[in-house]
């Protein structure tokens, strides 16, 4: 599932298989674990994991300095 993230000009989706992969991949198995290495609330880990919701470019940089997944390739444009 992605999700449709509408910016001024365009609109983006942001992938979460490419978050639950890496997390996956760095032994996180839960959205518990990711939310304990980012350092955000449970919940927040749990709409990322099920694609309820985007990262804030705070929770994007947390992905890519634990993960390796660049805001780039968690969220990405529509095609037109």
């Amino acid at each position: 599932m992605e999700q449709v993230i509408h910016g001024r000009d365009d609109a983006c989706m942001y992938d979460r298989a490419a978050l639950v992969i890496a997390a996956r991949e760095a032994g996180d198995r839960t959205p518990s674990d990711t939310a304990r290495r980012l350092k955000v609330a449970r919940n927040t880990a749990w709409r990322l994991w099920n694609g309820h919701t985007a990262p804030s470019a705070a929770v994007a940089a947390a992905v890519e300095h634990h993960y390796g997944v660049s805001t780039g390739q968690l969220v990405k444009r529509a095609a037109a």
